[in-house]
């Protein structure tokens, strides 16, 4: 399996939430089953499936987060100075050209991708369409909803 990039804040986050998972998520589901057990018949026992269910999709969550952490390749922004170039990372400000609306948009790895705070995926259209690009550069970016022009207003590094 080939690295996948990473930001150190998002490697913290999965960090945090393996912990959670086998800190406190995991000993809580084995009560439950232990508890359920203790009703009886475990054919007909609501709570019994429910808790191994649960137990089930923990576990899975766990062994995809080690899994991740165990490729990820981590970078550290602070140490990042691409002269000004879009990298993985990057903090950039755009200004669409249709509608003259200012973007701002964060370069993260898929894990941490989350559109509604402003941060993309590395494999998404417009994450692949600005790497590379400066500031002042116009960039066509190809996205599912046609093709759509945005101007470099800034690259940050944060």
């Amino acid at each position: 399996m080939k690295k996948v990039p990473l930001t150190v804040r998002g490697a913290q986050r999965l960090r945090e939430e393996l912990r959670r998972l086998k800190s406190v998520k995991r000993p809580e589901v084995i009560r439950a089953i232990s508890e359920a057990r203790a009703h009886g018949d475990l054919k007909e026992n609501a709570e019994y499936h429910a808790a191994r269910e649960q137990q089930s999709f923990i576990e899975g969550r766990i062994a995809d987060l080690e899994t991740k952490l165990a490729y990820a390749h981590i970078i550290d922004l602070s140490t990042v100075n691409a002269n000004g170039k879009v990298v993985f990372g990057a903090t950039v400000s755009l200004l669409e050209s249709a509608n003259e609306a200012k973007v701002t948009y964060q370069i993260v790895g898929e894990d941490e991708a989350d559109i509604q705070v402003g941060m993309i995926s590395v494999t998404s259209p417009m994450a692949r369409a600005l790497i590379g690009h400066e500031e002042g550069e116009v960039v066509t970016v190809h996205a599912p909803s046609g093709i759509r022009e945005f101007e470099i207003l800034e690259v940050r590094y944060v």
